[in-house]
């Protein structure tokens, strides 16, 4: 009898790779005209973005630049919200942005049931923040790999741990 084989479907976000990224934005907003002189800032507190500068379009530049340097890095951009921007002190404007990390429960279902309607003989359960995928063909979990990766998703999901 053949093994099963399985792999975990994940959604991470590498926390250094971000404040790599951040690190480096930083760097090309003091060297940028554009920027000259403003309040402009891009910190990192527990798993949460939060960005400073003068005004909304400036603030709009900001998040551009560091989009630019997560995607060189590697980081999901799917994973990040926005929330709401507030005003803050100093005449500044400020914008958090969460790093979401982890299947939630109803993503979760979206993709067992993407799963489920290919119609594949393979096991899918949830396991706290991630799924596992169990099946005796690997070709079979190839498919569901390529069905999720079609899927359109609102979270950056990862396959690890293929056995």
């Amino acid at each position: 009898m053949a093994k099963d084989s399985s792999f975990d479907i994940v959604s991470k976000i590498e926390f250094p790779e971000v404040t790599n990224a951040i690190n480096i934005a930083m760097k090309e907003i003091a060297t940028r005209y554009d920027f000259k002189g403003s309040k402009s800032n891009i910190s990192l507190e527990k798993e949460e973005l939060v960005l400073v500068s003068d005004d909304e379009y400036k603030l709009e530049q900001l998040k551009d630049v560091l989009i630019s340097k997560l995607i060189k890095r590697n980081v999901p951009i799917k994973n990040i919200s926005y929330k709401k921007v507030e005003n803050a002190s100093g005449g500044t404007v400020r914008q958090r942005a969460e790093l979401v990390s982890g299947i939630d429960k109803d993503n979760a279902k979206k993709i067992n049931s993407i799963i489920k309607d290919k119609g594949l003989k393979v096991k899918s359960q949830i396991q706290d923040d991630q799924i596992r995928v169990t099946g005796k063909s690997r070709d079979e979990l190839q498919q569901v790999i390529a069905a999720i990766r079609e899927a359109d998703l609102p979270i950056d999901v990862q396959f690890i741990n293929y056995r």
